[in-house]
């Protein structure tokens, strides 16, 4: 937490495909921020990156790990998957801040280790599942109540990105994050399926999700589809809710005496990267809990490494 006297200290490791949208983001609320905040600092692999977004952005490019730690006070981490604990860990052990992209990590174990360390150096650890900030999503959560059956579909074409995990862990992780927050049920039964088409991994897949609490959820994740699609339905007793995150708009069925009547759902369009990651520098600032803790990325890590379990092992068969 910044002192009156001093500005609190944001940045970026990894500049990348992703990353970049980071810094911009930063840069923004920064100059929002009227001295508050300052972009201090970002950090890349490739140095001449790094070099060339700090000329951008008039921030400091850290020669190294250790001295981007020494720069900051809150910092993302749009690196690689593989990358994540290797990067966060050092930052949190200097009493940074962090918020991790999407997957928190390859594995559960490495995500609890991250998530011990954060809590032993009181630090906030955030993981950037992007979805949870989409105006659309506040909307489906003020009209929740006792959700029976939840269809989603994330589809995209190939992205040449993210090469090291499939699309579970890629794409469907998003979706699988989402239907734990919305059922607050334990989950009793996995189905999937899944192929690899472009890569060793599997690039489209579908899993189905039973609850305890009667709950199903269907979902379908592809990287490989001509169109982009981004849409979830929920029924409940007496709605039936339809949202697109891509157009962040939707529809409301209500069943009125023997018809069912239809309104659109009013949505205040934002930018979820720019939302998220101004909560995340709030969070940080003041010593809130974030919207997406670390322990909530690691279950939906948990998750997904079931249904690619599944997937492999019904590849495995049927090979």
């Amino acid at each position: 937490m910044e002192s009156a006297a001093q500005p609190f200290r944001i940045g970026v490791a990894g500049v990348g495909a992703i990353g970049k949208n980071h810094a911009r983001i930063m840069a923004e609320i920064a100059a929002r921020s009227e001295g508050g905040v300052v972009f201090a600092a970002v950090y890349d692999a490739d140095p001449a990156r790094a070099a060339d977004f700090a000329a951008q952005y008039n921030t400091q490019a850290a020669s190294d790990l250790g001295d981007f730690a020494s720069r900051v006070d809150a910092a993302t981490v749009a690196v690689p998957t593989i990358y994540h604990r290797r990067v966060a860990e050092p930052l949190m052990e200097k009493g940074v801040h962090v918020m991790v992209e999407k997957p928190i990590s390859e594995s559960y174990a490495e995500a609890q280790a991250m998530i011990e360390l954060a809590q032993a150096k009181n630090v906030i650890l955030q993981v950037g599942h992007i979805e949870r900030f989409n105006p659309v999503l506040r909307q489906l959560e003020e009209r929740m109540d006792q959700p029976r059956f939840i269809e989603v579909h994330r589809l995209s074409p190939f992205p040449n990105r993210s090469m090291d995990i499939g699309v579970v862990l890629d794409v469907m992780i998003h979706d699988i994050e989402i239907v734990l927050h919305l059922v607050k049920s334990p989950l009793i039964q996995i189905d999937a399926v899944g192929i690899p088409v472009l890569t060793k991994r599997e690039d489209i897949a579908n899993a189905r999700l039973k609850f305890a609490n009667g709950c199903i959820a269907n979902i379908t994740a592809s990287r490989i589809s001509p169109e982009k699609m981004r849409k979830i339905r929920v029924f409940q007793q007496d709605s039936y809710l339809s949202l697109d995150y891509q157009e962040q708009s939707g529809w409301i069925y209500r069943k009125d005496g023997m018809q069912i009547v239809r309104e659109a759902v009013e949505v205040e369009k934002d930018e979820p990267l720019k939302l998220e990651i101004a909560a995340f520098v709030e969070c940080s600032r003041h010593g809130k809990r974030p919207v997406v803790t670390g322990q909530e990325g690691a279950e939906a890590v948990r998750i997904a490494l079931e249904i690619t379990d599944q997937i492999e092992k019904n590849a495995a068969l049927a090979g």
